[in-house]
């Protein structure tokens, strides 16, 4: 059996969109989600291996997120309108 998951946490928001650039750039990227309590990008590696890169909600954000697991649609934009620093400059 191999590899199943490799995530690595980023530390703001913003580091997040970079990531996406960066990704994108690549050709890299393969998905996005919101799992309520984080944000994920996931991407594949030249030998195909995927990976997660994520940004995890401050705690207090969770709300009903923290008991109720969910996989849906990621708005990165929104999401940095509402805990980007980059959103105030």
């Amino acid at each position: 059996m191999g590899l199943y998951h490799l995530a690595w946490e980023v530390l703001t928001i913003d580091d997040l969109v970079d990531v996406r650039a960066h990704l994108t750039e690549m050709g890299a990227l393969v998905g996005e989600s919101d799992h309520g309590v984080s944000k994920s990008l996931y991407a594949q590696d030249i030998d195909g291996i995927e990976f997660e890169v994520l940004w995890s909600v401050p705690r207090e954000a969770w709300g009903d997120y923290e008991k109720n697991a969910v996989s849906q649609r990621l708005d990165l934009a929104s999401e940095v309108a509402r805990y980007g620093t980059r959103a105030a400059r």
